[in-house]
Parts: C-alpha cells; sequence; structure tokens
C-alpha cells in the first residue's frame, strides 16, 4: 500500500474517533472515541514511516502510543468505575458536580 492509502486509513479512523468523542454522552464510548483516534495516528505514522528510510522509528513510535493508550485506559475505566458507584450514572455532564460536592 502506498503512504496516500495509510493516510485516508488514518484520517477515516480519527475522524470516528472525533465524531464519538464530541457526540456520545456515555463515557466508555467517549474512551472507545479516544481509543479511535489514537489508532488513527499510529496507522497515520506506521504509513509514513514503512515509506522512508526511518521504518523503525515510526513502528516503535506508535508501539509507545498504544502503551500509553493503554495505561491511559486502564486507570480512565478506575476512575469510572468508582465514580459509577459514587454517582449510579454514566453521563459525564453528572461529574460536572464533582467540585461542588
Amino acid at each position: 500500500m502506498s503512504a496516500f492509502e495509510y493516510l485516508i486509513i488514518g484520517c477515516f479512523l480519527f475522524s470516528i474517533g472525533l465524531f464519538i468523542v464530541l457526540t456520545r454522552k456515555n463515557v466508555i464510548l467517549i474512551l472507545m472515541g479516544l481509543e479511535l483516534i489514537f489508532n488513527g495516528a499510529n496507522v497515520n505514522l506506521i504509513g509514513v514511516s514503512a515509506n522512508t528510510d526511518l521504518a523503525i522509528q515510526g513502528q516503535m513510535f506508535s508501539l509507545f502510543v498504544m502503551v500509553v493508550a493503554a495505561c491511559e485506559l486502564a486507570i480512565a475505566l478506575a476512575l469510572i468505575y468508582k465514580l459509577y458507584f459514587h454517582f449510579r450514572e454514566n453521563d459525564p455532564d453528572v461529574f460536572q458536580d464533582l467540585g461542588e460536592s
């Protein structure tokens, strides 16, 4: 595949993830949208680096982004779990009241 095809797929994943983050009211779906954004960026990194002399650097950076995203997701899911038991709600607008309580 050419770099252009990788960029199209990466931009498509990024766009779907951005749409999900901006339109959904469920915290789990927002996290799924963020993961799609990260995966779209990773596809772009790998696609561009595959057609240059720096192929291994793009792949290693993409792997680093995946590891950081997995750690971020584990921490976010733990926070959502605790917030759900406190508020009994999965709507992010309810969590706005955390500073006032």
